[in-house]
């Protein structure tokens, strides 16, 4: 970007998962287009990195969180209170992805992924509401996937909290559309970051390695650079990806059928 957006300038804007691949990416656009983010994720070092990166670095707000921690999340929403007062946009970016058959996965790795992947962002979602709502209204951005849509092999249950999160996220537009929240899903397909590297395996271990499909991928600022197009034009449903993806989101609305032929004959890792 080489000139800020009115739209966005002065916005405060919280993103999780920021100290790397499309929360990082989101944060950079952002930050280009004037404006003032909050930038969360585990690892401090990480997000020093990132915000000294970013244009008018000294602005951006550092917030470490494990996002599980529903204790820490009050505490940063009170240090978000107290440093900065007041917050427009919440990006539920943060997250963690899946690379194993479902006869190979453990019930303690299924709740894992569900952790992280959903109730840990409803509840974020929630605490963050009374800041959002306090100035007539805002907007939560959930990052959720194109698995959650279609459903695809080695990830059965990261594409159920994914479609879990697209659903709590419409029913939470539905309830406070009147008091002025804006509720947007994004739906990524192969994007190419680290996402399967730290995927879980079966038994919960990292896989380590990059797809095939994501070392292929359209980059992170590629996928930004859309996203917030998208955001800024009101869309609230966004499919970004490569054409098999954003075909498979199409088909999935139009015939069901089709879509479980197609993804069972897929090739995906």
């Amino acid at each position: 970007m080489t000139q800020q957006n009115t739209a966005i300038h002065n916005k405060v804007i919280w993103i999780t998962g920021a100290s790397g691949g499309i929360g990082e990416a989101l944060a950079r656009e952002l930050a280009a287009d004037g404006a003032r983010l909050i930038l969360s994720a585990r690892r401090t070092a990480e997000l020093e990195r990132v915000r000294a990166s970013l244009a008018n670095s000294a602005e951006h707000l550092l917030v470490p969180l494990d996002i599980t921690d529903s204790t820490a999340i009050a505490a940063a929403i009170n240090t978000i209170k107290q440093q900065i007062g007041g917050l427009d946009w919440l990006i539920n970016n943060a997250g963690i992805s899946q690379r194993a058959l479902i006869t190979d996965t453990t019930s303690d790795t299924d709740r894992k992924l569900f952790e992280v992947d959903y109730f840990a962002q409803i509840n974020l979602t929630r605490q963050a509401l009374p800041l959002l709502l306090a100035d007539g209204g805002g907007k939560v951005v959930f990052i959720s996937s194109v698995a959650g849509l279609v459903g695809t092999q080695y990830r059965g249950s990261y594409s159920a909290a994914k479609a879990a999160l697209h659903l709590w996220a419409n029913s939470l537009r539905a309830e406070l559309f009147e008091q002025g929240l804006t509720v947007a899903t994004i739906f990524p397909g192969f994007v190419k970051t680290d996402v399967s590297r730290n995927a879980l395996t079966g038994d919960g271990s990292a896989l380590a390695q990059m797809d095939d499909a994501q070392a292929n991928a359209m980059s992170a600022e590629q996928f930004a650079e859309k996203a917030v197009k998208a955001l800024l034009k009101g869309k609230n449903y966004i499919v970004i990806g490569g054409l098999k993806e954003r075909l498979a989101a199409l088909v999935c609305r139009l015939s069901p059928e089709l879509l479980y032929k197609m993804i069972r004959k897929s090739k995906v890792r």
